[in-house]
């Protein structure tokens, strides 16, 4: 008993401190901080700068002209790109907005703002930057209905570029579309560009629609391959549209098909 009375009148403000820190340390650790955060917000308080109303609007009304700044910038690449396209392109077309577009149908249609009073017709062809996005199949007084290539219910009649291997393009509601080959051993790679054929009935020949992705030349019942389309269907604001008539479907088969 002496030994600890001894040992408490030499250590006990050692032990005092120790034991103060202990529970300084399992109070932090069992609020994880809170209280001492509150504590600190409420010492800092009177010395906190806080913004004005006035400057609260400013900064909204900055932010505000920033987004808009941003989105007119991208809205000027996409029309310069649909631009260059229009300027690389043999026929004559006029480019239209696209003003409506639903989000359970996005692969499939769109609508755009043109109409009969813009002499547009149901079959003219609709493309962006890159090639085909698709074709008119109703018209009213100043809007167009689009049936995108993406579509499950689109046909498009396709050939390979470099080996002249044909087939037919149908949509899977991606940017992705599936060609199914006629010949059973096509000559086809990855990589090779894809376009429309002259066999199509509802497109005009020599339009760019994508490139091989991969290949499955054991797919049943004929060969197949992943296309990745090429025009950015997901992100389109603006399309060209120009004039095609469509073929009579008597007497054709394995084309592509036209749906309503």
């Amino acid at each position: 008993m002496l030994t600890i009375r001894r040992w408490w009148s030499q250590y006990k403000y050692q032990a005092l401190l120790m034991g103060m820190a202990l529970g300084v340390a399992w109070f932090f650790r069992y609020t994880q901080g809170t209280a001492y955060f509150e504590v600190y917000r409420w010492l800092a308080q009177p010395f906190t700068v806080h913004p004005t109303q006035e400057a609260q609007i400013t900064d909204a009304r900055i932010l505000e002209l920033q987004a808009r700044l941003a989105e007119l910038e991208s809205q000027n690449q996409q029309f310069q790109a649909l631009l260059g396209y229009v300027a690389s392109q043999p026929h004559k077309g006029m480019v239209a907005p696209i003003i409506g577009r639903s989000a359970d149908h996005w692969w499939q249609q769109m609508t755009i703002g043109r109409g009969h009073l813009d002499q547009i017709q149901i079959g003219y062809i609709v493309a962006g930057p890159g090639g085909l996005a698709g074709r008119v199949i109703h018209v009213t007084d100043h809007t167009s209905r689009v049936l995108l290539i993406s579509d499950h219910t689109s046909r498009v009649g396709a050939v390979v570029s470099r080996s002249r291997a044909t087939g037919f393009i149908r949509g899977q509601g991606s940017s992705r579309a599936i060609m199914e080959f006629f010949d059973k051993d096509p000559d086809v790679r990855r990589g090779d560009l894809v376009s429309t054929s002259a066999f199509s009935q509802l497109f005009p020949p020599g339009v760019a629609i994508g490139r091989v992705e991969s290949i499955n030349l054991s797919k049943s019942p004929a060969p197949e391959a992943v296309i990745e389309l090429a025009v950015p269907l997901s992100s389109l604001e603006a399309v060209l549209i120009y004039p095609h008539q469509p073929l009579s479907r008597e007497g054709s088969a394995g084309q592509d098909s036209e749906v309503h």
